[in-house]
């Protein structure tokens, strides 16, 4: 019995929006991964917790956002976890959870400098495949260094959470920034 490969695409997803679902649908549809599964993140060791809008409504926008889509699924394994979350305590706890899977890290380009600085590094470059998607700016390290990395050719994608939030507090539009369902849900 083969075994399958599942990716995940961890984050805030404060919100979710376009651009997290564009990557997703080619991770789950142009490589060879059975699913994609987004980690909704508590709270991401590198974020100020108070930036974040409450875990419950963060995961509640990408389930409505993946409503319909077979091969995305949220995530809620880290919400069990001790904050901060790591990213190979995260993986710990899916294997101990899905023995028969392969979990295979999604990264934008602009975090792949930083991994070897990640909690328990050498063992998430040893034990993990990595996929890496081109962010706008980031110039890619030495690959040599990273063995189990390949890079894919995503759509190359500049919209952030961080965008929507703003043009949020200013009144603007953030019509096809996020699916439709989480539109309307940031504007009740």
């Amino acid at each position: 019995m083969s075994r399958a490969r599942v990716g995940l695409l961890f984050g805030s997803f404060n919100p979710v929006h376009t651009g997290h679902l564009i990557l997703a649908e080619y991770f789950a549809t142009r490589t060879d991964l059975a699913e994609v599964w987004l980690v909704v993140t508590p709270h991401n060791p590198f974020k100020a917790a108070a930036d974040l809008l409450p875990d419950t409504e963060r995961l509640r926008l990408v389930e409505l956002a993946l409503a319909g889509n077979p091969r995305l699924r949220a995530e809620t394994i880290e919400f069990g976890l001790p904050r901060p979350s790591y990213t190979i305590a995260t993986l710990d706890a899916l294997r101990r959870r899905h023995p028969t899977t392969d979990f295979v890290l999604l990264m934008g380009a602009d975090n792949l400098p930083g991994l070897p600085r990640w909690h328990e590094a050498s063992r998430l470059l040893a034990e993990f495949d990595t996929y890496v998607y081109p962010r706008p700016g980031a110039p890619l390290p030495d690959l040599t260094l990273f063995r189990r990395v390949q890079v894919m050719a995503a759509p190359l994608l500049d919209i952030s959470a961080t965008y929507i939030r703003q043009s949020l507090r200013m009144g603007h539009s953030i019509r096809y920034l996020v699916p439709a369902a989480v539109e309307a849900a940031l504007l009740k």
